[in-house]
């Protein structure tokens, strides 16, 4: 073999060695010119961004989403994990050209286990983005850091990270991300009820905490279910339960008034109600009435 063909040799040599020990993966923080970026995850949960176009003619306002994946039997949670769990926490600050980030927040389901009840999402879950940029004629690149929590028997905690240069362009996902933003519950007023609301909610002296009654109205037998926010993260207040006694036509959820953070004060405070029902979601904020 003469040395032409020895070099030859070596080069190719050389050239399928780099090729077999090449990652085949993008890096997570590298921009993405396609609809929607790489999965960052496992086959327990995996996290991408997925691009729309813009929310409406008359608005610069672009629309875009946070895809959650996750493995059978694994589970995830909402804004409010209810009595264990991790909320999903969000970051776009490395984000390009991007002024605001609005999160929504698709309807959620109860579950229950020997830790308690919980609230959140199984199979995955689509949380629709409505992004406004800095200057509308330049390019938006959005950057999503995820800090998260996935359970099955046990709860791990889980990271993603994703990249996706966004466009006022048609996407194939448009349709998946208006069937993700009709889930989230509509703002609604309390005693706006009729077939499906919320028309009461009362604030009841008992021992050792009060507690509060909400009366609701939705068909007879519709599966029902209610969670309650306080005014700010610290608070941890339980899952309302359902009660007897309702009058015709009307439910009735009850929960103690426990839960308040040291220093604050439940007098006066404004609680965000949450009212699912099937495709149907409402979300009332109010102060309770005392009795």
């Amino acid at each position: 073999m003469n040395a032409s063909t020895l070099r030859q040799y070596a080069s190719t040599a050389a050239l399928g060695a780099l090729l077999l020990f090449t990652p085949m993966f993008t890096p997570s923080f590298t921009a993405i010119a396609a609809d929607a970026s790489s999965w960052d995850g496992d086959a327990r949960a995996a996290v991408r961004l997925v691009a729309g176009s813009i929310v409406n003619q008359n608005s610069d306002t672009l629309r875009a989403g946070v895809e959650l994946r996750l493995g059978p039997g694994w589970k995830t949670y909402w804004r409010y994990p209810g009595d264990s769990g991790v909320p999903p926490a969000f970051d776009f600050s490395k984000s390009d050209n991007i002024k605001s980030v609005a999160i929504l927040w698709p309807a959620p389901h109860r579950f229950t286990d020997d830790s308690g009840a919980s609230i959140g999402y199984k199979s995955g879950v689509m949380f629709p983005l409505h992004i406004v940029p800095e200057n509308p004629k330049r390019p938006v690149t959005l950057r999503l850091a995820l800090d998260y929590a996935v359970c099955e028997k046990i709860c791990i905690p889980a990271k993603g990270a994703a990249t996706l240069e966004l466009a006022r362009a048609s996407s194939p996902h448009e349709s998946r991300l208006a069937a993700a933003e009709a889930q989230v519950p509509k703002p609604a007023r309390i005693g706006a009820a009729s077939p499906f609301g919320i028309v009461a909610v009362r604030r009841e002296p008992a021992s050792p905490h009060p507690r509060i009654l909400v009366e609701v109205t939705a068909p007879a037998a519709a599966a029902l279910d209610l969670f309650v926010e306080g005014p700010a993260d610290d608070w941890a207040l339980p899952l309302p339960a359902p009660v007897p006694d309702a009058s015709p036509g009307r439910r009735r959820f009850a929960f103690d008034l426990d839960g308040v953070p040291p220093g604050a004060t439940a007098i006066g405070a404004r609680l965000r109600f949450t009212l699912v029902s099937g495709e149907n979601a409402i979300e009332v904020t109010t102060v309770p009435e005392q009795d």
